[in-house]
């Protein structure tokens, strides 16, 4: 009999919320039982490495792994959601990837330790999107830079998930929308810094010939004729 978990929160080394997921807490609901099992997410995202030791368990599992995106699955959340055997995104859903993140003291040594390790973090996060879509590692790095959001469409044509969630009395050949919709972040705050920089561009006023001011010589040396004794 197929199970049914759900990933409903944030994603987190140990809980300190009550929706909080913490890969003990999943780890006992996975292992609770066997066979096919269905994971709903609906999830911000948190934690790339609890996120990491989640999906772990998720490939490691022996049955079929169904993953349902009902909400959103953004940032660790995934990552999760690539472990599924097949991938259903809701027709009213988002996923987002972006770059890890992390906060950082200390001099320069520990700064560039910082550096290296989000690095590190990014490329094990494109591991598992790399397996999921076979899109190019240059491709989803660029897409994880700019901090892509996708509907459902743009989720599927990317390889992030493989179909639509129908109602069970809908055609199974029906086609999801043809229109599909990605968001950047980054493109969109170059545009607006293109726009604002074209707003405040001044062109520099055209200045007419001035007109010849006083006499000209010859008028003066008239002058000087008249006045002559």
């Amino acid at each position: 009999m197929e199970r049914t978990l759900f990933l409903n929160g944030t994603i987190a080394e140990e809980s300190w919320f009550d929706d909080d997921i913490t890969p003990q807490l999943f780890k006992e609901e996975l292992m609770a039982g066997s066979g096919d099992i269905t994971v709903w997410i609906n999830s911000p995202g948190g934690d790339c490495v609890a996120a990491a030791q989640i999906y772990n368990m998720l490939m490691d599992y022996k049955g079929n792994v169904t993953v349902k995106i009902d909400g959103i699955a953004a940032s660790a959340a995934s990552v999760i959601a690539m472990a599924g055997t097949r991938v259903l995104v809701s027709p009213v859903s988002m996923m987002m990837i972006h770059n890890p993140m992390t906060v950082a003291m200390g001099d320069t040594a520990e700064m560039q330790k910082a550096i290296e390790m989000l690095g590190s973090v990014k490329d094990s996060i494109i591991n598992a999107y790399e397996i999921k879509t076979g899109l190019s590692r240059a491709r989803l790095s660029h897409l994880m830079d700019a901090e892509t959001w996708m509907d459902a469409s743009k989720a599927i044509e990317l390889g992030f998930a493989d179909e639509v969630m129908k109602r069970s009395e809908v055609p199974e050949d029906m086609e999801p929308p043809a229109v599909s919709m990605l968001y950047s972040k980054a493109a969109v705050v170059n545009s607006l810094m293109d726009k604002i920089a074209a707003k405040c561009k001044t062109n520099p006023k055209k200045t007419e010939d001035p007109k010849p001011q006083g006499r000209s010589v010859d008028s003066l040396y008239e002058r000087l004729n008249l006045m002559k004794f």
